[in-house]
């Protein structure tokens, strides 16, 4: 076990086979083609090769073949095992040092008796993805939470198929613009209790560490913005979109939150993700 441990550790220690073992985490649930992994971190593919070789014997990523391609998952039990082995001899000796490591895999959210939820959806232009998931969350559970979105590289105007088909769907869009992510991230910024990816491209990205620790996860599923073809086939593209977040955020508002720890909700939107897959692709 030691041997094992002391291989992972040697691993993660050079700085690229950290940034795409750290990426590969940010993509939880998704396999990841080695080509998309390459782009995201301006990796050669001879070097990126070696990087996963390297961290796939260490036991810290998956591997699977889809056609002619092969895809790459981190396998975080690998990354839980080195912590557990960290502070195994620590904690069998000072318990006390180690209670704030324990914490957080035990407890469920903050207190909410005095306020709802925070949530935030973050895509890369925030002008179709996240801004539905934004208002569909709104409508469907606004007495429960507050709801946000942003982009990393947001576009000055919403996309016109979105608002199209959000105001076919009844939904109110006065109000809605793109937003840049660093207007959560400030010290008069809501904390947040939950963290949503919905595009590849922004869960590649290295996002600001969030106060509080919120539950996170990664929902991606394609960009209608870039559906070709026809008017009625790029509609089609944000109806399905629409359609596909709809599932997964009315499955999220059913979630127990008050009655799950940390670790059981993490595991349960990721679940979500896992199990609407199919719809986007």
């Amino acid at each position: 076990m030691e041997n094992m441990i002391l291989s992972r550790l040697n691993v993660l220690g050079h700085p690229g086979r950290l940034a795409v073992f750290r990426l590969l985490m940010r993509r939880l649930p998704d396999a990841v083609p080695a080509g998309e992994i390459g782009r995201a971190l301006d990796i050669k593919p001879s070097t990126l090769s070696v990087y996963l070789s390297a961290l796939s014997t260490a036991g810290l990523v998956g591997q699977r073949r889809m056609s002619t391609s092969l895809l790459y998952s981190a396998r975080p039990q690998a990354a839980g095992e080195i912590v557990d082995f960290l502070f195994n001899d620590c904690c069998r000796g000072r318990p006390e040092t180690c209670a704030s490591f324990a914490v957080p895999r035990q407890e469920g959210l903050p207190d909410m008796s005095d306020r709802k939820y925070n949530v935030l959806f973050i895509c890369t232009g925030n002008s179709a993805r996240s801004v539905f998931a934004e208002t569909i969350l709104r409508r469907e559970a606004e007495d429960r939470f507050n709801v946000y979105s942003a982009g990393t590289r947001p576009h000055s105007e919403l996309n016109p198929f979105a608002l199209q088909v959000l105001r076919a769907k009844g939904h109110d869009t006065s109000g809605l613009r793109a937003k840049h992510i660093s207007e959560f991230t400030g010290p008069d910024a809501p904390q947040m209790d939950f963290v949503f990816t919905v595009c590849d491209q922004a869960a590649n990205e290295d996002c600001p560490a969030w106060e509080g620790q919120p539950i996170s996860a990664h929902w991606g599923m394609p960009d209608p913005v870039r559906a070709t073809g026809s008017q009625a086939q790029k509609s089609l593209a944000f109806q399905q979109a629409y359609g596909a977040l709809r599932n997964r955020i009315l499955a999220f508002a059913a979630l127990p939150l008050a009655g799950l720890d940390r670790l059981s909700l993490q595991r349960a939107v990721d679940d979500i993700a896992s199990q609407h897959q199919e719809e986007t692709t």
